[in-house]
């Protein structure tokens, strides 16, 4: 029952939050005609913000392992601003460019992989390295196709941008290797 009730103070805590987070577009509406957007933009925005921070939330209340809480941190934020930046702006040309769809695979492999492993922290290093090494490909394959000759993409800005993931997915597979090495028992060795 405590965890139940710990769960249900978290996500009315997290949707308050999503909610002050959401006022900051909507303020920013009714004084600059930069920032233009619908009830759709606000749904995805606030669907995003409170999966991320309730699943997080979620982790740190079943783990006590800080560098597994880490890892799970840094997964959240990397595959939030991937999705955030690709919908916004596109990282390949615009957000209108189809090869930007190569995106959701990278995040599936990531979801995917996260679910065979069960969230054990071995099994999400490993998923964690497959979706940097699907980062990876994604940038290969668009350079490979000529995406670079388009306006808004030029062979920096791929390999940057795509590198940038890339680094932030390695990362937190190697939060997640050691954060299994913690859970390994004392004198027991470590899987790999």
């Amino acid at each position: 029952m405590k965890t139940g009730n710990t769960a249900y103070k978290a996500a009315v805590g997290i949707a308050l939050a999503t909610g002050f987070i959401l006022l900051l577009p909507l303020l920013a509406m009714q004084f600059t005609d930069e920032v233009v957007w619908d009830l759709a933009d606000f749904a995805i925005a606030g669907v995003l913000l409170f999966g991320a921070g309730f699943t997080y939330k979620l982790s740190a209340i079943k783990v006590s392992n800080t560098v597994y809480r880490s890892a799970v941190g840094l997964t959240l934020a990397t595959a939030f601003i991937l999705f955030w930046v690709n919908g916004a702006v596109g990282i390949i040309g615009n957000e209108e460019n189809p090869v930007n769809l190569m995106y959701v695979g990278v995040l599936a492999i990531g979801i995917i992989g996260s679910i065979v492993a069960r969230f054990q922290p071995h099994g999400m290093a490993r998923a964690l390295f497959a979706t940097a090494l699907a980062q990876a490909l994604v940038a290969v394959i668009a350079l490979i196709v000529g995406k670079h000759r388009y306006p808004g993409s030029s062979v920096s800005e791929i390999l940057i941008l795509n590198g940038f993931f890339v680094a932030l997915f390695l990362g937190s597979a190697r939060l997640f290797r050691n954060a299994a090495r913690e859970r390994t028992p004392a004198g027991a060795e470590p899987e790999d």
